[in-house]
């Protein structure tokens, strides 16, 4: 089983699409726990959609955050934090890695089957520094050390958006969280802190394996980007109002499934 952890702020249309890939392209048993942090555009829309998903039984959690309830800080910092603390209380003890989700990336067909023959490949050769899974590039950086993983030519490196991130379930209890008073007001870095954690769990060596093979494709420059965008516009008075992303909303919203264009 396969615990989704997904992250959403406004861009409805584009969540769809993401849940409509899991659903659709996923084969082995998951359950998606759904964060959304801070939305502001088509708030009713929002519930509307994700209530309907809980009532169906297609999501297994939906928390909708408020900027109380992220303390101020980066949004998914604080709700990676929050599903972090729920998986620690699973007794149930069956998950076999958890996919960290940002809801601009379609997952293609195969991608969890992909992911935990890779894990076992990993666990199999004992390579213990290895704390994520993901597909090249990704956003590795040095990038090294070319070697097979379960049939697939990878490499492993350092660094790399969290977008797309396959983790064990002792990820919490092995790196720990991030400080949140350290992301207060910030609309990135999330990453970045991570990074600091896995460098020095790992003392140096390469924590990342990126795999040469499409499992999910980004579809950022079609949605919009939140955080940049709230980056850039950090100083201006309606900042919120930016994010609303309406043109590519209305545009998303009327392509169907099977001819959505990811490119």
């Amino acid at each position: 089983m396969i615990k989704i952890f997904l992250t959403v702020r406004n861009r409805l249309a584009i969540s769809k699409k993401c849940i409509k890939a899991l659903k659709k392209h996923s084969k082995i048993d998951h359950e998606i726990y759904v964060y959304n942090n801070l939305t502001n555009y088509k708030q009713t829309e929002h519930f509307e959609y994700f209530t309907h998903l809980l009532k169906k039984g297609h999501i297994t959690q939906l928390t909708f955050n408020t900027e109380e309830s992220t303390y101020g800080s980066f949004s998914k910092a604080s709700s990676f934090s929050q599903f972090g603390k729920c998986h620690e209380l699973d007794y149930r003890n069956n998950c076999d890695f958890i996919l960290i989700l940002d809801n601009d990336m379609i997952v293609l067909p195969g991608w969890d089957k992909t992911l935990l023959k890779a894990w076992k490949d990993i666990k199999s050769r004992q390579m213990k520094d290895i704390k994520i899974i993901t597909q090249h590039p990704g956003g590795i950086k040095h990038a090294a050390h070319n070697v097979d993983i379960a049939g697939f030519k990878s490499v492993s490196g350092k660094l790399g958006g969290s977008g797309f991130w396959a983790i064990q379930p002792d990820f919490f209890k092995d790196i720990g969280y991030i400080k949140l008073e350290r992301l207060k007001g910030s609309n990135k870095r999330h990453d970045q802190l991570y990074w600091t954690l896995l460098e020095e769990k790992s003392k140096g060596k390469h924590y990342i394996i990126s795999l040469k093979t499409a499992m999910a494709i980004h579809t950022g420059p079609v949605a919009g980007s939140i955080c940049n965008r709230l980056e850039r516009n950090k100083n201006v008075k309606n900042k919120l109002d930016s994010i609303k992303y309406e043109e590519s909303e209305e545009k998303i919203e009327a392509m169907d499934f099977d001819s959505f264009n990811y490119d």
